[in-house]
């Protein structure tokens, strides 16, 4: 999650001029840039204060950038990290990205590109979400890192295993926070592609006017750039590539899109020559993908290459029996992460969390485990430390007031409907960080039919920055 504060960017370069001159860039641009002269120190500041984004040289003494990259992601897998290179190191960076690095600038580098990048990147990181970095091991007994034994997920992992080891492109639907990333990092896990790289891009996070660059790669000169840049098709050759929010891309890159899966070929922005794309796409929506192209927002043809082998995957209150068990995992999780020393959760608790409809799906489990362990002062989690809306569910979901004798059941039942809607468009708004569009995905209406509704409930649309 984006820090409260202004966003947060810590420099690292042995060079004293090079550490100036981009923190006063970075400072114009309205962060607060701290900036250190080696991988060590950055590292222990790491472990001190919260940073979004961390811009480091890839040569430096005593530690140099690929094993501070390799320890950053150790400590918060989520960290957008950027590497700085000189021109005639670029295959280094390449394989600093392919090593989880974000992105990577080049010596002498422009202040556009920089700008562009780290902006990139804190878009990036709005949008990341327990789902967005699933690789870190799974918990004893949980086959592909996926949890939980109800029938929804037994089904879901027998599909899993019936279609990792193909070539064809998956299409992965399901609700905000349901798991869509850790699905696709288990099918190239279980694929022959395993040990080539897997390349994830949130094509939300990335302007539409440069998405077309971050996918196919940019010639010499572009965005500021001195050399050739790859694109992620690039970048995971003969691997995996995940594209979440495919619904995201606009209609003129499509074609460019259907051409790389159907001719296997494609080209970077600003050049006529062609490379060859071997790649398994995974792609991923939280919207209806077929209804999308019936409207023509995404091409038929290209709807039919991705959805080759579509999987849905359920929501919480479509495996209500998980829930127990997805919530011990994040008790685990977070135990170890605070140092805490909470063991179990109550029963009543338990049963508490199994009522609940959970709008926000595993994502929101998640924030309410680290909530409630922040919050108990015993050795296990009870119904105090849960938030109240889950604590006063019935209530919150609209539960009528006591009946009153001038209210007949028609405004009775109004006036609930009214008090449920509400709860349920502010759930969805605090969920995705006041967006208005992504709320609107996660309640299924358009995004107009919010607005009217919000304007009817007397809700203000919050200050949102649209794809951030």
């Amino acid at each position: 999650m984006i820090s409260d504060t202004r966003p947060q960017v810590l420099v690292v370069d042995d060079e004293p001029n090079l550490r100036r001159v981009l923190g006063a860039q970075l400072g114009r641009d309205g962060y607060d840039v701290h900036t250190v002269a080696d991988g060590e120190a950055a590292l222990r500041l790491l472990q001190e204060q919260y940073v979004d984004v961390v811009i480091t040289d890839l040569r430096m003494p005593r530690m140099d950038g690929l094993e501070l990259l390799r320890r950053a992601l150790a400590h918060e897998p989520e960290l957008p990290v950027v590497i700085i290179t000189a021109h005639g190191t670029v295959d280094n960076a390449v394989a600093a990205l392919k090593s989880g690095a974000f992105d990577y600038i080049t010596k002498p580098f422009d202040q556009n590109e920089v700008r562009n990048v780290v902006r990139k990147a804190l878009r990036t990181r709005a949008l990341a979400s327990a789902e967005a970095r699933e690789e870190r091991p799974p918990p004893p007994g949980a086959s592909f890192g996926i949890i939980g034994d109800s029938r929804p997920i037994q089904e879901l992992r027998s599909i899993i295993h019936r279609v990792s080891s193909s070539h064809s492109s998956v299409l992965i639907s399901g609700e905000v926070g349901t798991g869509k990333q850790l699905v696709a990092r288990a099918l190239h896990d279980g694929s022959t592609r395993r040990e080539a790289p897997f390349i994830a891009l949130n094509c939300a996070a990335v302007a539409p006017d440069l998405l077309d660059a971050e996918l196919f790669g940019q010639a010499a000169g572009g965005l500021g750039a001195p050399g050739p840049r790859p694109g992620r098709f690039e970048l995971a050759a003969g691997g995996t590539l995940f594209l979440d929010e495919i619904d995201s891309v606009p209609l003129h890159l499509q074609p460019a899109l259907l051409r790389a899966l159907q001719d296997g070929e494609a080209a970077r922005v600003g050049e006529n020559a062609t490379y060859p794309v071997n790649v398994r796409l995974i792609t991923a929506t939280s919207v209806d993908l077929a209804q999308r192209a019936r409207e023509g927002a995404i091409r038929q043809e290209l709807y039919y290459r991705l959805s080759v082998i579509p999987i849905h995957l359920p929501a919480p209150r479509e495996r209500v029996p998980d829930i127990p068990e997805l919530a011990r995992h994040f008790l685990r999780k977070f135990r170890v992460h605070l140092n805490h020393e909470v063991s179990a959760i109550d029963p009543d608790a338990e049963r508490l969390l199994c009522r609940y409809p959970w709008p926000g799906n595993v994502r929101e489990l998640e924030n309410v485990i680290e909530r409630a362990l922040l919050f108990c002062d015993g050795h296990s989690i009870s119904v105090a430390e849960l938030p109240e809306a889950i604590r006063h569910g019935d209530a919150e979901l609209g539960e009528p007031s006591p009946l009153n004798a001038a209210d007949g059941l028609k405004e009775q039942v109004k006036a609930a409907t009214l008090r449920l809607e509400r709860e349920l468009i502010d759930r969805a708004l605090r969920e995705t960080h006041g967006n208005v569009t992504h709320a609107a995905r996660l309640l299924k209406i358009s995004r107009k039919g919010l607005q009217l509704k919000m304007k009817e409930l007397g809700l203000r649309e919050r200050d949102e920055r649209e794809g951030s």
